[in-house]
């Protein structure tokens, strides 16, 4: 064989060699990866089930701290501090014995795994978050907490002891700041795919959530408390009593004004006026765009007398008009006002609930369950005109004198949460003319006003009655927001459906007071009114006027956009009728909506449109809005499309 022929004939045999070789070599290959990736899935799996044990117990210790969780939120004492001290260092070991698992290179790997590699990110977040929570906002928490506890709160004269609160504000409000932007972090994470994941994950959040709303509540209260109760000298405040069953946009129709005084912790509220006694004095002074709404285009004119103050939605527009009657009232004319407050009998119901029951002139015994109902209803059924006012200032004068007397940790936190919390839903607001002081009230969230705020992003709804009545104790409201992007400039888009339901019976109706149910005389009234297209500006959203029946509820409402954002796609649905078209205008420098809507006993009316926020919003969008006669506010919130920061 020649030598051309020997390497011609060798090297098909070493290259078929070869070709058996190499198929050997890739599936080691594949098998020692994926070995790896078993012992790693393996290893992750282990590891994750401890970082799970971890949580849970964390999440059950956290569970357990008084006031700070679940139903007892609000009730914060000498308990928590105790609660807080009893589980901290178990609770503390528990946190940075997940974190330290969560932290390692395996987890830093998985989370940039497709499909799931944002649920891993999420638990990295969780354990991270709450162990911070536990080295540093929650200790703090405790000893301002614990000196609070072991402090006399009350002088020897009954005055409210305001050093220690005022010391006690300055370090609740360093234990808060962090608090509340873990709690929006926590928010921020992505929502789990994974079942497990994703039910740890709303277990912390309820948790998070509901300790960072007390907390917040309660600083916000310690922070203006002194200065309300006069640390820097005497303050005179006019008490504006609202009743929302004849709804106006900051809360109802005004019914009387009591005097209260404040001085170095001590307070003192005097006789309330009617508002009768102040109509003598004139109204006050709206601005062209005021009486253009709330005049002009009716259907009901606002006579922005003392009565309709509360038709402006801003608490400080309310306050600038109140001190120009007052100023012209002989009670008024030679005593400095110093601020406003409003009030209705939610709040008032909440400072029962705290100080005790209050028995009235006639024996009634009212409570913390149902002192809005008589005051909002009750009262207009079974007592004359004459009376209702005097009942208003009974409970008013002896529940607001109570606040703060017989003080301690317990009492002082429910007072200074439930006014937090009250005055986000616009059953209690202040106004102070002292700029400074003003500035730490609307900061606190003390100071009621139109959506001013791109980083918490909220929509308006204010209502006005425009049938003279008391009937929108029956008109239920509610609001449901769905959040359908997260934008690439930072905004997010919401859709939202918000509902009016009349929920007094025809049958029920026609058996109701005058006072209540507006009359014959008044329905007739509101049909001419209805009818007289000047006042509508001929800006009808029905051909005809809708057969009016007594129990009618009239509701002139304004729509506002949050601040920086715009609202778009206004319609509505229901056996209501919207009889005023939605119209764009401005209020006041902003831009607003604004439509009537008519409901008979029984119908509903819902308003749906798209909702996109400022790109600065750093929060889930909220609701501002006419209070209710109850607490709940109705609004129900669904982020589930997306976090804020995802595009």
């Amino acid at each position: 064989m020649s030598r051309h022929s020997a390497e011609h004939s060798h090297t098909p045999r070493s290259h078929g060699k070869r070709r058996h070789i190499w198929p050997w070599i890739v599936l080691a290959v594949v098998v020692v990866v994926a070995a790896a990736a078993a012992v790693s899935a393996l290893t992750l799996y282990r590891q994750a089930m401890e970082v799970k044990a971890h949580e849970e117990k964390a999440i059950s210790l956290m569970s357990g701290l008084k006031g700070l969780s679940g139903s007892d939120a609000s009730s914060v004492g000498k308990d928590t501090v105790d609660s807080i001290n009893a589980v901290l260092p178990q609770l503390q070991s528990e946190t940075a014995a997940a974190q330290k698992i969560t932290d390692g290179r395996l987890w830093d790997i998985a989370s940039h795994l497709p499909v799931y590699g944002n649920d891993i990110t999420t638990v990295r977040g969780m354990t991270r978050i709450v162990h911070q929570l536990t080295t540093q906002p929650l200790p703090q928490l405790s000893n301002t907490l614990s000196t609070l506890a072991n402090t006399p709160l009350t002088t020897d004269d009954g005055s409210l002891n305001l050093e220690p609160i005022t010391q006690a504000a300055t370090s609740m409000k360093a234990a808060n700041k962090p608090l509340q932007q873990l709690v929006k972090q926590y928010d921020a994470l992505p929502r789990p795919k994974i079942d497990r994941i994703a039910t740890a994950y709303e277990a912390g959040r309820k948790q998070l959530t509901a300790a960072g709303t007390t907390i917040d509540n309660l600083s916000n209260a310690l922070d203006i408390i002194p200065g309300f109760l006069g640390s820097g000298g005497a303050k005179t405040y006019a008490v504006m009593a609202m009743t929302t069953s004849e709804a106006r946009s900051s809360g109802g129709l005004i019914g009387s004004v009591g005097v209260m005084t404040t001085d170095n912790g001590k307070i003192s509220v005097g006789d309330f006026r009617s508002n009768t006694e102040y109509l003598p004095y004139g109204a006050g002074n709206p601005t062209a765009d005021e009486q253009r709404i709330f005049k002009d285009w009716g259907p009901l004119q606002m006579s922005i007398d003392l009565r309709d103050l509360a038709v402006y939605p801003d608490t400080g527009r309310v306050a600038e008009d109140m001190r120009t009657i007052w100023q012209r009232t002989p009670w008024g004319v030679g005593q400095n006002l110093d601020g406003v407050i409003t009030v209705d009998p939610v709040f008032l119901q909440k400072m029962v609930a705290i100080n005790g029951q209050v028995t009235l002139s006639d024996g009634r015994v009212l409570t913390g369950d149902n002192t809005a109902e008589f005051l909002l209803n009750t009262v207009y059924k079974e007592y004359p005109v004459s009376m209702q006012d005097q009942y208003f200032t009974e409970v008013a004068t002896q529940s607001i004198s109570a606040m703060f007397s017989n003080i301690n940790l317990t009492k002082l936190t429910q007072v200074g949460q439930a006014m937090s919390s009250l005055a986000q839903g616009r059953h209690f607001s202040m106004y102070s003319f002292d700029e400074a002081t003003e500035a730490s009230l609307k900061s606190a969230g003390f100071t009621a006003s139109t959506p001013d705020d791109e980083a918490n992003p909220k929509i308006g709804v204010y209502i006005t009655e425009q049938n003279p009545s008391k009937m929108d104790w029956y008109v239920h409201r509610t609001t449901k927001i769905t959040r359908t992007s997260c934008n690439g400039d930072g905004s997010q888009t919401y859709h939202v459906e918000y509902t009016l339901n009349n929920t007094l019976a025809s049958t029920e109706a026609a058996t109701l007071p005058d006072y209540i149910n507006s009359g014959t005389y008044a329905l007739q009234r509101l049909r001419v009114k209805l009818g007289t297209n000047t006042l509508i500006n001929g800006n009808t959203g029905s051909s005809k006027i809708p057969n009016l029946t007594l129990g009618t509820a009239a509701e002139k409402m304004l729509i506002y956009p949050p601040a920086g954002g715009k609202i778009s796609h206004v319609s509505s649905k229901g056996s209501g009728t919207m009889y005023v078209n939605p119209r764009s205008t401005t209020l006041n420098g902003k831009a607003v909506t604004t439509t009537l809507a008519l409901l008979t006993p029984g119908q509903s009316l819902t308003y749906s449109f798209d909702v996109t926020t400022s790109p600065k919003a750093t929060a889930d969008l909220g609701v501002d809005q006419t209070p209710m006669g109850w607490e709940d506010p109705g609004v129900s919130v669904d982020t589930s499309a997306c976090a804020i920061g995802a595009k």
